[in-house]
């Protein structure tokens, strides 16, 4: 995948994210803030680790419908 524009890029970043929490769900740890916390901070989500997950999965399909390419979520 190449990223070329603003959009595609936060659009990939948030397929990383959502990564990133499923692997923390899953029990993986990191340094520093969880990426739980990261992604409740910035997109202002509430809830447990499951909820967030599924906040996340529905701004990434928001996000896939406006993008100028066909992207599978």
């Amino acid at each position: 995948m190449i990223a070329d524009t603003s959009e595609e890029i936060e659009f990939y970043r948030l397929r990383a994210l959502r990564s990133a929490l499923k692997l923390e769900i899953l029990g993986m740890k990191r340094r520093g803030p969880s990426v739980c916390s990261i992604i409740k901070r910035e997109f202002d989500f509430k809830g447990s680790k499951r909820k967030v997950l599924e906040q996340l999965n529905t701004l990434i399909r928001d996000k896939a419908a406006q993008l100028p390419f066909r992207v599978r979520g």
